[in-house]
């Protein structure tokens, strides 16, 4: 994924991002393929590289299309929505592990790319990609279509004018430190990936079955980790449909990760007494795991498990957002690998209460980071986001 991304950054300004989207499909199903196809460990190992290509090409261009097809009054409910397929491709995946092997698996999800190929080839292109390579018609279909009226005259010429002027700034990849605006954005950016992979997400998702079964609860691991998998994806559902544009992006993090931080932390001491401290009879408490986790759950799906996401659409002008989304792209890549890393190592050398603990601390350090970081976007166009983000430059310098 890394190592796919810059190609995939440069590709969306060359062919644009409707291709781009489709052309996912490809290494998704070679990926499904070779994985119902390998007889060996190898053969799994390629069969991941096409998934990791598919996963740069994704993580790149799908908050960038859904950022720019969006207007703000709908931006948070769409571009949530991403989120919420993840969650439903890991709870699906999960019922189907439980059923069915490998093998079986991986032919029943063959088609499910080509399907998607299919359905989005009726999408119309970003008018914005159209925009800025002067195609102008084309861009008033887009509009034509996506704004469901004959008349985008109004809507056009606005959005030219703001394509124009973020276009008309310089688009080295040395801009997004140098220019302040762009600094600022990648900050909150880097910043809102980092808490929510420290913060567990990511890795619950990975670890849930082992962490049931290590937890030795009263429900088996599978029900367990498909209990966990379908609420999080209802939960998201019902976020995306009725919260998340009700609530400012930075209020709704902060009311999201410090709750999930004491969880965390209660989970490692419930942890931490079961396995060093055996005379405390723990029979009752076996469904504080699958209780916990659920609470966090909850708590995440306002939150944590949505923002960085969604905000990833809204951060960048459109002169560096290709740039910027292969930045953040690699830096998600990066982090779950040590996420998954410290994980693994924090387990095995001191116990499962261990790596509760650290993303809960982790979750605290940014539950006071977020009062500082995290800029609010909700309702404003893309325009008056890059407009807030230089003034509050501006405004942080006067007062030095």
């Amino acid at each position: 994924m890394i190592l796919c991304c810059p190609f995939s950054s440069k590709l969306c300004d060359i062919i644009g991002r409707k291709k781009m989207l489709m052309l996912v499909a490809l290494p998704h199903t070679l990926s499904w393929i070779l994985a119902a196809a390998a007889t060996d460990i190898l053969t799994f190992y390629i069969s991941k590289c096409f998934s990791g290509v598919a996963a740069g090409i994704t993580f790149v261009t799908i908050p960038m299309y859904i950022g720019e097809i969006s207007c703000p009054e709908i931006r948070g409910t769409w571009g949530n929505l991403f989120s919420s397929s993840l969650y439903f491709g890991e709870f699906a995946i999960t019922m189907l592990g439980s059923y069915f092997n490998v093998k079986e698996t991986s032919y029943i999800c063959i088609p499910i790319p080509m399907l998607f190929c299919a359905l989005f080839s009726f999408m119309p292109e970003s008018p914005y990609y159209y925009i800025i390579n002067d195609r102008t018609e084309d861009a008033k279909d887009s509009l034509r279509f996506l704004r469901r009226k004959q008349n985008v005259e109004e809507d056009f010429k606005l959005l030219e004018n703001d394509v124009k002027r973020q276009m008309s700034e310089s688009a080295k990849w040395e801009d997004l430190v140098k220019i302040n605006s762009n600094r600022t954005a990648l900050l909150a950016a880097l910043f809102l990936r980092t808490s929510q992979v420290f913060g567990g997400l990511t890795i619950f998702i990975v670890y849930i079955q082992f962490i049931f079964e290590k937890s030795g609860g009263n429900i088996s691991p599978e029900l367990s980790s498909m209990t966990y998998s379908g609420l999080s994806f209802m939960l998201n559902i019902f976020v995306v449909v009725f919260v998340v544009d009700r609530l400012e992006r930075k209020v709704a993090y902060i009311l999201s990760i410090f709750p999930c931080s004491i969880i965390l932390i209660l989970l490692s001491i419930y942890f931490y007494i079961e396995e060093y401290c055996p005379k405390i009879n723990m029979d009752f408490l076996k469904w504080v795991p699958l209780g916990g986790l659920i609470l966090y759950q909850i708590f995440t799906s306002f939150g944590m498990a949505i923002i960085p996401t969604l905000m990833l659409s809204e951060l960048f002008c459109a002169s560096v957002k290709s740039k910027a989304m292969t930045v953040m792209a690699i830096d998600f890549g990066v982090l779950s690998c040590l996420a998954n890393y410290s994980f693994h190592i924090l387990y095995f050398s001191v116990g499962l209460y261990a790596p509760f603990l650290f993303f809960g601390c982790s979750s605290i350090i940014s539950t006071v980071l977020s009062f500082y970081v995290i800029p609010n976007t909700k309702g404003k166009t893309l325009e008056e986001i890059q407009q807030s983000l230089k003034n509050n430059v501006v405004h942080s310098i006067s007062q030095m």
